[in-house]
Order: C-alpha cells, then structure tokens, then sequence
C-alpha cells in the first residue's frame, strides 16, 4: 500500500473519491481541510469529539465547496457486494455476516448500531442497500434529512431504517424534509434512551446524545415521527415487521 506525506501527492498519483480520516481530534481540521482543498468529494471522519468551532469549519468549507463530509465519529459506510468505506461492520469475514445486499438503507448515529441492525435484518432474510454510520458527535457533516434525497435516487433502495439518540434536533429535520418533499420510501425508526429522560442535561455515550429540552427525548421524537408517517418501532426486533408492512 503506497503511503503519502501529503493529500496532495496521493491525489496527484491516484485521484481517490473517498477519504477516511482518523487522527487525534485537535489535528482534525487541517487534514479535513487537506481533503477538500483537493477535491476529494467524500470525506468520512472516524475521529470522535472533534472540538465543536473545528466541526463547524470544516462542515462549512465542505459544503461551500460541494463535498460530503460523514462523521465525525463515523465508522464509515457499506454497500454490501459493492464497497465498503471506513470500519463499519469491522473485519471482512464479519462484514459479509452482518451486510448481506437487499433493499433497506440503513442510518444511524451510532456506528455499532449500524452493523446490529444490519445483523437483525440479515437473519430475518432481509438485506442492505447502503449503510451509513452519520456519527455519533453534536456537530456532523450529514443528517438524516441531507441524506433522504440520496437514498430515494437509489433504484435499490425501497425502505429506510434509522437509529436515533436522545438529543440533537436530526429527527425534527428529517419530519420537516417528510413533510415539505414527501418521501416514496417507506421509514422505520428506533430511537434509544428512553430512561434519559429521568436524568436531563446529563450525557451518555455519544457527544450528541444530551437531553437539554423536553423535545430532546426519545419520546418526544417518538410522537414527532410518527405524526409524519414514520413507522416507529418501540424495540429493536420490530423493525423487521415493520420493514414488511
């Protein structure tokens, strides 16, 4: 594998499409910074708890420059068969397990969550089309409402899972999208944490998932989701039933 001082050197020699990102979170925004500036047009960043101004720069510069950031705090991306990006699903043996091809795109704030319910699909005889850790962090690059439109231009996508955490206002974008543009794809959603909201202003896990305001819980993300139509399954092991109508 050739190894580079430089973006600039590796994109001369290979011209890549996608660049994966994992380094100390202070050094996150010049390397991201490095990829755009040479038009790597999908950056996915592993590195978690990437100070908030540094995330904001970098979500700006790529949008204004039209590159898709993923993350940070993503574990990469999966179309199975096809292409794996980042280490969603981690070694391959394990990766062909879980992601096996089919019709259910996959996004999901959590990246081992990701990989679960590709798992749960697969051994329901179900399968993936595209699989997306977003990340976990409080400011990413995509959402579920930036990345609905992609999944409904796939002719190989026909439904959609997502997984949510208490906090962050990702859910209520994704209803206002639903909303404004309607959607062709059929939207199942599981959202953990209900006992978060016993304890508000206090973090577990991800950066991301902080219960400041009553409307930062998994309840009321529940009731705002299934006003627009999303199918809301209140367990894990439901969302193959409700992937099937």
């Amino acid at each position: 594998m050739p190894v580079y001082d430089t973006v600039r050197e590796a994109v001369a020699d290979h011209g890549p499409n996608a660049a994966v990102i994992a380094v100390p979170p202070r050094a996150l925004r010049d390397a991201a910074f490095e990829c755009i500036a040479y038009g790597i047009p999908l950056v996915v960043i592993v590195t978690e708890r990437v100070p908030r101004m540094d995330a904001a720069q970098v979500v700006e510069l790529a949008a204004r420059e039209g590159v898709r950031v993923i993350g940070p705090n993503s574990m990469g991306l999966i179309s199975p068969g096809k292409t794996k990006v980042g280490s969603v699903g981690g070694p391959a043996a394990d990766t062909a397990r879980s992601f096996v091809p089919g019709s259910t795109g996959i996004m999901s704030r959590s990246g081992g969550m990701t990989t679960e319910i590709a798992s749960l699909l697969a051994q329901q005889g179900l399968g993936v089309s595209t699989a997306i850790s977003i990340g976990g962090d409080p400011i990413t690059g995509s959402s579920f409402a930036s990345l609905l439109p992609l999944f409904e231009a796939d002719p190989e996508t026909e439904a959609v899972v997502t997984f949510s955490e208490p906090g962050g206002a990702m859910e209520a974008e994704l209803v206002e999208t639903i909303q404004k543009q309607g959607t062709g794809l059929r939207i199942v959603s599981f959202i953990a944490g209900n006992f978060m909201a016993e304890m508000p202003g206090v973090r577990f896990g991800h950066a991301g998932a902080l219960v400041q305001r009553d409307e930062d819980s998994a309840a009321a993300k529940a009731s705002l989701l299934r006003d627009a139509g999303v199918h809301v399954a209140d367990a894990l092991a439901d969302i193959p039933a409700l992937l099937r109508g």
